[in-house]
């Protein structure tokens, strides 16, 4: 007997309620359900097979109007039943509600989760639906060019396109429905006004200080989808980040702070994937990091760590992905992640984390330039010894001028005079990754080893997410671990 996975699952006794998890296999990739067999993957016996082979078919035929095959089996004596269900390619319903088979658990679709399922099942995706009111006359004709220049220049079109008119370039990138009406695609990527059609069609930026409190300024940028990382990133530099000079010979360079080809992977990969039926894209700047989030929940059946690893690309605004491939802005490999990790930890970055947060995903790109530093006994992990020098450097001039969250200053006197010797030096080694909030996480452990992440969120004045973000920033850089469980353990500061 196969143990339970997501497409296995065990039940002792028969329920009708578990037409439930055949609706959510149909409507998934298909699955087993046994029936008699116990969590363990033992058979337990039904006392009434002969009935339920004649009940749960009828049942399924008429709650859910599909077939599936209802098999009895037997087993050292004990009867047992398999229930095969296939994928359909319709979508299937169970007294009007729509369930999904997820990993090993049966989710009930609601809302925007509903709709691109729906969507899904139709073969069409949310951007690829018609406005009914939008003419050709919201499109601007700025756009469209500025488009086809970027899709010439990359290749990815041919150059006698360039010459054609607007309707005929809007045809070829399939941007017209089949009653001839805008797709909503259109009026993203290439609208006068989107937000004019799409309330939420904007991407929000703030600057942050000490909290989420501390709101310092902000900014909203409107407008076109097809030019909007670009409008993001000159207010990023204008307003938001720095760009330190540095001379190559006799060149003078001005490089943004942070690797901005990767910074401009994560903002187009926010912009093509979100849900336009929820919130706006929210980009929060901090002293140490800038917080990237959109809405949208992720492609069905894959996870942040999937995500990681290869897979196929599953855009959710398929319409929309392919107008920024042609414009030579994003590959089609689903190597988006990939791309932003690698391009700012190539440069001696913090390599960026991916959450699922708040019904969307939240990127955290760090702005301080730092590898793995000694922590105790700890290997680094730094390609070169030049490298390794200079974030020592690095930490030593953020700590000596105080620069390392925008904070008072911060000597290696006062961290050991109020952490104590070893684990201030600790703390020292790698100072240009302790923000103000993960140094407070460490002195509150310190006065109390069994505060909760509830009581740690209240103190410092930010989210229990925050909290746990930057708990697990502590133990995977070996200052931090959890000794027990959840209810009853503590924490313990490690000093090697």
């Amino acid at each position: 007997m196969n143990t339970e996975s997501q497409n296995i699952e065990f039940k002792e006794s028969w329920r009708d309620e578990y037409l439930k998890w055949i609706c959510g296999f149909a409507n998934a990739q298909g699955g087993k359900i046994y029936i008699g067999v116990c969590d363990d993957g033992s058979v337990c016996g039904l006392d009434d097979s002969k009935r339920l082979m004649e009940d749960i078919p009828n049942k399924i035929v008429s709650l859910l109007g599909i077939v599936a095959d209802v098999n009895l089996l037997q087993k050292d004596g004990k009867d047992y039943i398999c229930i095969e269900v296939t994928p359909y390619k319709v979508p299937i319903a169970y007294k009007g509600v729509y369930h999904y088979r997820s990993g090993s658990t049966n989710q009930e679709l609601k809302g925007a989760a509903l709709q691109e399922f729906l969507f899904k099942k139709m073969g069409l995706t949310w951007d690829g639906a018609a406005y009914t009111s939008a003419t050709i006359d919201c499109i601007d004709p700025n756009a469209v060019a500025y488009f086809l220049h970027k899709a010439v220049s990359s290749g990815r079109l041919p150059a006698e396109l360039e010459k054609s008119d607007l309707k005929t370039v809007l045809e070829n990138l399939d941007l017209f429905a089949d009653d001839g009406k805008l797709r909503n695609a259109a009026i993203l990527c290439f609208g006068k006004r989107p937000s004019r059609y799409f309330a939420a069609a904007e991407f929000k930026i703030g600057r942050f200080g000490a909290s989420q409190s501390d709101l310092m300024f902000q900014d909203m940028v409107e407008g076109n989808l097809i030019q909007m990382a670009d409008r993001v990133i000159d207010l990023l530099k204008s307003k938001y980040l720095t760009n330190p000079i540095h001379y190559e010979g006799l060149l003078r360079v001005e490089e943004l702070e942070v690797p901005e080809t990767a910074l401009r992977e994560a903002i187009l990969n926010a912009i093509i994937h979100r849900d336009y039926t929820g919130a706006q894209i929210q980009m929060r700047v901090w002293n140490d990091r800038i917080e990237l989030w959109n809405d949208g929940e992720l492609p069905f059946g894959q996870t942040i760590e999937s995500l990681k690893q290869t897979h196929s690309s599953k855009p959710r605004n398929r319409i929309i992905a392919n107008v920024f491939y042609k414009a030579g802005f994003i590959e089609s490999w689903g190597r988006g992640i990939d791309k932003i990790c690698d391009g700012f930890t190539e440069k001696g970055f913090i390599e960026p984390i991916f959450e699922h947060n708040s019904g969307g995903v939240l990127c955290t790109l760090f702005r301080k330039k730092t590898a793995e530093l000694f922590i105790g006994n700890k290997d680094v992990n730094v390609g070169e010894n030049e490298l390794h020098n200079d974030c020592i450097k690095t930490a030593q001039s953020i700590t000596d001028s105080g620069t390392l969250d925008g904070s008072q200053k911060t000597t290696q006197p006062k961290l050991e005079s109020e952490l104590g010797s070893e684990l201030g030096s600790k703390l020292l080694s790698c100072a240009a990754i302790m923000t103000t909030n993960r140094r407070r996480i460490i002195e509150l452990i310190q006065d109390n080893n069994k505060i909760s992440i509830s009581q740690l969120a209240d103190k410092l004045e930010i989210s229990t997410t925050a909290v746990e973000k930057n708990i697990n920033f502590l133990k995977a850089n070996g200052i931090l671990k959890r000794v027990g469980n959840t209810n009853s353990g503590y924490w313990q500061i490690i000093v090697q």
